[in-house]
């Protein structure tokens, strides 16, 4: 509590007026929530340091806890109400601290709240997700595994280092990083993997500015691995995004043979050159396409020794860092994106050659984004069979009891939640099964 009360004495109603703007833009829930801080702090660029903190880390906790502040300041609570309920019940501020930054009504509300109870409330209330999620969460997890699920989802995430193999090593990084002041210690599950105590800013590091590493999360680490790229191969990331398991392929690959960088946004794929340029990759091919069946991606038919599809999906593994998201998805939308993967994972397995591999990834968490996707996928297309990803990461090294398939979640790995499929093509076809 005397963090708190430390940091809370240094906050001016000019940054609470500035918090509660952003908030309530983030609550319509028409822009995420990181896109809508990153224009704040744009346009406000005499923001310092810790306020820019405090605004940003003060959101996402409300975003967390939605429904719980709900039920504690009235469903119809305006930004500014939710904010304050948040200070009192989710920070804990004493009365005292409000004095200057809430009115006297204010106050007395702000009192009523800090005493008010709450009935035990439905499952969803408690996991602080939808309804509707919650629902399709429990029709694959009993209601204690939701539960613990939800509170791990509703925790901020740690901040995690993937080493650039092609420039550095993992054990000279991480003497650099104490050395420097850091508390760095080593993953426990990624080899290239190092994990920070806090949320340092590293943008103006010299080890960074040098490439010898990015910023990503562990789990995500693992999917580079389950590709397992070789030297001089022909490898296609077919939904690269702004390239972080791009750059980690390259690396790999110790930037030999041909690394092809596929998406449909022109923005994502612009973000992607300076991080090549900082990594030294010179093996990755970045390519804008306007769909998944465009030309340029059946000009490599047949042809990829390994091809990752790290699938556009709900990204409701990542609300550890991405809160918003559990608000912003429907139902309706989960179900577009399911068609949308089938026929990604469709055009994805042309490129692959006889005898190659195909990873077949998403940051969901539900069921029919993930396994029956593949399921779904292997009945239509028998030339392609299931390879053991635990059997593949203890190859090298990692052990873990996955099964068959990567499953990865926050409460029980302390990563953003992944699935992955291995499947490989098989040099010769097997005859189908008879209708």
């Amino acid at each position: 509590m005397q963090k708190t009360v430390k940091a809370a004495e240094a906050i001016s109603r000019g940054l609470i007026i500035q918090t509660t703007q952003v908030l309530g833009t983030v609550l319509s829930f028409e822009h995420p929530a990181d896109a809508v801080l990153s224009r704040h702090f744009r346009e406000n660029r005499d923001l310092g340091h810790r306020d820019r903190g405090f605004i940003a880390e003060t959101v996402y906790g409300i975003v967390r806890r939605l429904r719980w502040l709900r039920r504690i300041a009235g469903a119809t609570a305006t930004p500014r109400q939710l904010l304050l309920a948040w200070l009192a019940r989710g920070e804990g501020w004493p009365m005292r601290q409000f004095e200057g930054l809430a009115s006297a009504t204010e106050r007395d509300w702000i009192e009523s709240i800090k005493s008010a109870t709450l009935d035990e409330g439905t499952v969803a209330e408690r996991a602080d997700l939808p309804d509707w999620l919650t629902e399709r969460l429990l029709a694959s997890h009993d209601e204690a595994a939701v539960l613990q699920l939800a509170y791990s989802l509703n925790r901020p995430a740690p901040l995690d280092l993937r080493v650039n193999v092609l420039k550095a090593d993992r054990d000279a990084v991480l003497a650099k990083l104490n050395e420097d002041g850091f508390a760095a210690e080593a993953c426990t599950m990624s080899p290239q993997g190092i994990r920070l105590a806090g949320k340092p800013a590293l943008q103006k590091y010299p080890l960074f500015l040098e490439g010898g590493f990015e910023v990503q999360d562990e789990g995500s680490q693992l999917l580079g691995l389950l590709v397992q790229p070789k030297r001089s191969e022909l490898v296609v990331d077919f939904c690269a995004g702004a390239g972080g398991k791009t750059l980690q392929l390259g690396a790999m690959m110790r930037s030999t043979g041909r690394l092809y960088a596929f998406d449909v946004s022109e923005k994502r794929l612009a973000k992607l050159k300076p991080r090549m340029a900082r990594s030294g990759l010179s093996n990755v091919h970045p390519v804008l396409i306007a769909h998944e069946n465009d030309a340029k991606v059946k000009r490599l038919a047949g042809k990829a020794d390994r091809v990752l599809v790290d699938a556009p999906c709900s990204g409701l593994g990542t609300l550890r860092r991405n809160p918003d998201l559990k608000w912003r998805q429907t139902p309706e939308s989960v179900d577009e994106m399911v068609v949308k993967q089938g026929s990604i994972l469709a055009a994805a397995a042309r490129l692959v050659r006889p005898g190659g591999r195909l990873v077949y990834a998403t940051c969901s968490l539900l069921t029919e984004e993930n396994d029956a996707v593949v399921d779904a996928f292997l009945a239509a297309n028998p030339a392609f069979k299931a390879v053991s990803a635990q059997e593949v990461l203890e190859r090298q090294g990692v052990t873990l009891a996955t099964g068959e398939r990567l499953r990865l979640s926050p409460h029980e790995h302390n990563t953003d939640g992944f699935f992955a499929a291995v499947l490989e093509r098989q040099s010769s076809v097997p005859e189908a099964a008879d209708a």
